[in-house]
């Protein structure tokens, strides 16, 4: 009887396991920067042409490695950064599973030249399709270079689903960004076709990284997040609620040193974005997480582009509530001009752990980045879960004492503060208190409604009269009395009390049409309490056009202040543009 299972053949087996780590140009190119990155490079360059499908060339200024470690990194499973399975908890390198250079090899012509320090000459390798065809002595200052040429060329099957050279040269570039990010203190170069792409000057600011690809406008658009708890920290930057738009973002994720992909995390961004940005719109993030080796497995596919955190929820709450806290804070809020008159600033540690087989230290977590200036713990007792109310630290933030108030077109409020204006929105803000105030009554079981001397009747559409009775028990804890009458009538018998100047028939026919009819600003509610609150807080808000007194006025600035995101109303919109007088200078050429 024939035996029906064979062993494959090393090179049958390589192409195989290839298929795994190398998925296009973009994938050789990520690999060979980790290898450059943890080779301790200060610069490396990245030459491609026709997207990487006829050539790939990295160069470094890294440790470099000697004949009989050239040799040895084109086979499988040989790496100098693990020893035992016991280091996989404590993986700090980019590459471990010594699986690139020898995946990358059985697909393609490649030719290594590498010299290190203490070395005269250096060593040329010479591989095609994953046989060794020549080595030999090669000229070289302390460095690898690694040049791959016609990828796929023995897996035509696979060559022939590469897309088009700018889709694989975009691909390129979004993985030399991501490494820029991580490690902005490495000077890096991208050419296609021998036409400069991007760069890259050594940074210490992460923020001057960020200015650098994509320009001083982004930069200014974002600000800092940190925040700690049980399973680690987080840093990072993300964009000011004003300055986000709908459609494409960007994201960029990092878990000690390495750059990842979570959607979990992301929804967690955008669950604190909640109420601070209209429907649809979603903020590009920098987001670094630095945590001990045993809480995530970075050995989930050999691309290295999953990772398997021991407590995600944690680490999704500790990041909700950072991003939380910075919403809440003065850096969020629209300027007329850059945030705090500048970019925030996201600096490198310092702090170094020793590297196996290298003769200095590297970087413990090349992403580890601080923000710099005062840290803020995650909560009491540094519960990460915890969304801590900032009532007053705003406040004292922009003013050590009660500012003077001016009401300007009988719809905005000027504050003089610490630094310059505030130009509130009298109209959003007041949506803020009242979306928030109602929000805690409904906790606490809901709040009554003044008693009407003459009930009011009102006629409903069928459909409207059927969403009154469904919510009636909501509406009655809101502060509306309703019952029906007969027909499509009801009779409103006590309505909410917010401020003075309230329609309560007004107020209760816009809120029931919009709740009927739907809306954005109805759809983008988590539930039935939150509707309730959005549309009571937009349609029955103190109205732009509204004269107000001096103590109307440093009331309702005191209320926006207590609330726990004065910066925004419930559309997403600013309640406050800032004006400061470093820019008020700039205008009067003072």
């Amino acid at each position: 009887m024939s035996r029906l299972i064979r062993v494959l053949p090393d090179q049958v087996a390589n192409q195989i396991a290839a298929g795994e780590v190398v998925e296009r140009p973009a994938s050789v190119v990520k690999e060979l920067l980790e290898n450059a990155l943890d080779a301790r490079a200060t610069r490396i360059e990245v030459d491609i042409v026709r997207g990487g499908r006829r050539s790939i060339r990295v160069t470094d200024d890294g440790a470099g490695m000697g004949r009989e470690d050239l040799l040895l990194s084109v086979e499988r499973h040989a790496t100098s950064k693990i020893q035992t399975a016991a280091d996989l908890q404590r993986v700090r390198t980019l590459g471990f599973r010594g699986e690139a250079l020898p995946s990358i090899a059985a697909v393609s012509r490649v030719v290594m030249v590498s010299r290190p320090a203490d070395a005269k000459v250096g060593s040329r390798l010479k591989v095609t399709g994953g046989t060794i065809v020549g080595v030999e002595e090669a000229a070289r200052r302390r460095g690898t270079t690694v040049e791959v040429q016609d990828l796929f060329f023995n897996a035509p099957a696979r060559r022939k689903f590469l897309r088009a050279s700018a889709v694989e040269t975009r691909a390129v570039s979004d993985v030399v960004v991501a490494l820029a990010l991580t490690n902005p203190g490495i000077g890096l170069c991208l050419r296609s076709d021998e036409r400069v792409l991007l760069d890259l000057e050594p940074s210490r600011d992460l923020a001057q990284r960020v200015r650098g690809i994509w320009g001083s406008a982004l930069a200014e658009e974002l600000m800092p997040i940190s925040g700690e708890g049980r399973d680690g920290e987080v840093r990072g930057l993300v964009q000011r609620p004003d300055t986000v738009k709908p459609g494409h973002r960007r994201t960029f994720l990092f878990v000690n040193g390495r750059a990842f992909r979570e959607t979990a995390l992301l929804k967690a961004v955008d669950r604190a974005y909640r109420t601070t940005v209209p429907p649809g719109h979603r903020p590009w993030v920098f987001l670094y997480f630095d945590v001990p080796g045993e809480t995530v497995d970075v050995n989930v596919h050999p691309a290295k582009a999953e990772v398997r955190f021991r407590d995600l929820p944690g680490i999704e709450a500790l990041l909700e509530a950072a991003v939380h806290r910075a919403l809440a804070g003065e850096p969020s809020s629209a300027s007329f001009g850059p945030p705090g008159d500048g970019a925030p600033s996201l600096l490198v540690r310092e702090d170094r752990g020793e590297q196996p087989g290298g003769d200095g230290p590297l970087a413990e977590s090349q992403m580890a980045l601080f923000v710099s200036g005062p840290d803020h713990s995650a909560g009491e007792e540094g519960d990460p879960a915890l969304l801590p109310s900032v009532e007053g630290e705003a406040l004292r933030a922009l003013t050590a004492e009660r500012p003077r108030l001016w009401q300007v077109l009988d719809t905005y409020i000027l504050a003089e503060v610490r630094d310059g204006l505030l130009i509130i929105d009298q109209h959003s803000a007041h949506e803020r208190i009242l979306f928030e105030e109602l929000m805690d009554r409904f906790d606490a079981g809901g709040q009554g409604g003044q008693r009407l001397l003459f009930p009011l009747t009102i006629r409903l559409s069928p459909d409207e009269y059927e969403q009154v009775q469904a919510m009636e028990g909501l509406l009655a804890r809101s502060g509306f009395e309703v019952e029906g009458f007969g027909g499509d009538t009801v009779i409103v018998q006590a309505v909410p009390d917010p401020h003075p100047y309230f329609d309560g028939e007004r107020c209760f026919r816009e809120m029931i049409q919009e709740l009927t009819e739907g809306s954005e600003l109805v759809r983008s509610a988590r539930n039935q309490h939150e509707r309730i609150a959005k549309t009571f807080a937009c349609k029955g808000a103190i109205k732009a056009g509204q004269r107000l007194s001096e103590a109307e006025m440093q009331e309702l600035f005191d209320r926006l202040f207590a609330t726990e995101l004065p910066f925004h109303d419930v559309h997403g919109r600013p309640t406050i543009v800032r004006l400061s007088g470093r820019e008020l200078d700039r205008k009067f050429n003072r």
